[in-house]
């Protein structure tokens, strides 16, 4: 409890020069953290007032001794006027929280913020539950909030993620072999997590040798998304990527493409046979394909192939109502990349009746038997039988039509290099959204699909340099 005051009135310290500090404590844990901070901003000289909720009597354990160790004044919460300009630290409840708050202490803390010059949440902003439980929100939305150790899902999943402003993790002491006795739920999404696993070619390799990927287009008016998730599959290092157009959008496609090859679809049960054909090792379908039993036929058929699919947009979209029929195709190696109202067509009533957004997709990834990516500011990925990850890396200029297409063909493009759907879903959604925070308000879904190439140069230079480092320690 002492490290982690110090650990809060360090990083305030950091950001924000003394001013009056208005300090709201809880009858727990959360409530020392914030009597621990009191002592020492007002050590440090600082003008502190805390404000207790509930009675002092009351507290026990490590939370009373802090409250001890404080020889100022104790009011009571409720009676904590607002200051103009102040820092006010709320230590109510952090992350136990499991039910809405009481409206009086929500209006109280949300007086206190508006009057506020920041607000400085311990843990978690009180409202929220640290299990990232829907529906639940905090009455202010917090400057910095400064947790311990490790994250925890509200930190991550909207909306939570959103209220707590920016997040450091201080470090309390907790020792080694804590996640003997207590699982992580997820991890976050970052290449530390994939080791070195971006493929590149080896010495004398050839095109199809760095693999051979396929994406499916609309027709004539629909023909951009595809050509989208065709060039990033391309950008992504596929060796050859091809991509099979309706006879009507064949003059359409070709005025767009250099690199990438066309071949005439006629039919959707001819989907395997062209797979086979150009011996293609991942494809994707969905992007703009069109609503209907068409589409639903077609990916029936890709699944039936050597290809590993990447299903995204129509390809979902199709099978509402016959979810069942999607599911008795896929394979293990496929990735289904929806957003929010697609996952509610194939899935639904499972974002109602999770608890939060990673169970969510876990169970979704285990009914469809594959990997489930549900994309959104707090994208989630979860495969069966394997820890989810969450993707923060990212950023709203994202929010652009055709953004879904270049994951979906970056996605594939990785696969086709041989890289597993799972590992492939978590790269490609982090490279994707590396690209984009470099782009900033430059971003088009055209210069998104540019950026990877240098994303993943600068990738590929950072593992080379850690590899050489690892080297020169060794020896």
């Amino acid at each position: 409890m002492e490290a982690a005051g110090r650990g809060i009135v360090a990083a305030i310290i950091r950001r924000w020069a003394p001013r009056p500090v208005l300090i709201a404590c809880g009858p727990g844990n959360n409530g020392g953290d914030g009597f621990v901070c009191a002592r020492l901003l007002q050590e440090a000289g600082w003008p502190v007032s805390v404000g207790l909720h509930g009675d002092a009597l009351s507290l026990s354990g490590d939370a009373e001794e802090m409250a001890r160790r404080w020889d100022g004044d104790i009011r009571a919460f409720i009676a904590l006027e607002p200051v103009d300009g102040a820092l006010v630290i709320d230590a109510l409840f952090g992350a136990g929280l499991a039910r809405p708050l009481d409206e009086s202490l929500a209006g109280q803390l949300r007086a206190l913020a508006e009057a506020a010059s920041a607000v400085v949440a311990v843990d978690l902003p009180s409202g929220l539950s640290g299990d990232g439980i829907a529906g639940l929100q905090a009455p202010y939305l917090a400057s910095l909030t400064v947790s311990f150790h490790t994250y925890k899902p509200a930190h991550l999943l909207e909306p939570g993620a959103s209220q707590c402003g920016e997040v450091e993790l201080v470090d309390i002491g907790i020792p080694s072999g804590w996640s003997d006795e207590i699982k992580p739920v997820s991890r976050l999404n970052h290449p530390d997590i994939w080791g070195r696993g971006l493929p590149q070619p080896a010495s004398g390799a050839h095109k199809h040798a760095r693999g051979r990927m396929i994406a499916f287009s609309g027709g004539a008016a629909s023909t951009g998304a595809a050509r989208l998730a065709a060039e990033a599959g391309l950008s992504a290092g596929a060796g050859l990527v091809t991509l099979a157009s309706p006879p009507d959008a064949l003059a359409e496609n070709a005025a767009h493409l250099t690199a990438v090859m066309l071949r005439a679809w006629t039919a959707p049960y001819e989907a395997e046979q062209i797979i086979d054909q150009i011996q293609a090792d991942a494809c994707v379908i969905g992007p703009a394909a069109g609503l209907g039993a068409k589409t639903r036929q077609a990916v029936e058929t890709v699944l039936t192939s050597r290809a590993a699919c990447v299903l995204d947009a129509d390809a979902l979209s199709s099978f509402e109502g016959h979810a069942r029929q999607l599911f008795e195709h896929l394979r293990p190696g496929d990735v289904l990349t929806p957003h929010l109202g697609e996952f509610r067509r194939i899935f639904p009533g499972i974002i109602e009746k999770a608890a939060n957004k990673i169970e969510a997709v876990l169970q979704a990834s285990q009914i469809a038997g594959c990997t489930v990516l549900l994309k959104g500011p707090d994208t989630v990925i979860a495969a069966p039988d394997q820890l989810p990850v969450v993707n923060r890396h990212a950023t709203a200029w994202l929010a652009t039509a055709g953004s879904g297409d270049v994951l979906a063909g970056l996605i594939a493009g990785l696969m086709a290099q041989g890289v597993p759907g799972y590992l492939a879903a978590q790269m490609g959604c982090w490279l994707h959204g590396e690209a984009a925070r470099q782009l900033g308000p430059a971003l088009g879904a055209e210069a998104l699909c540019d950026q990877i190439r240098p994303v993943i140069a600068a990738r590929l230079r950072a593992e080379e340099r850690q590899s050489a480092l690892e080297k020169l320690l060794l020896s």
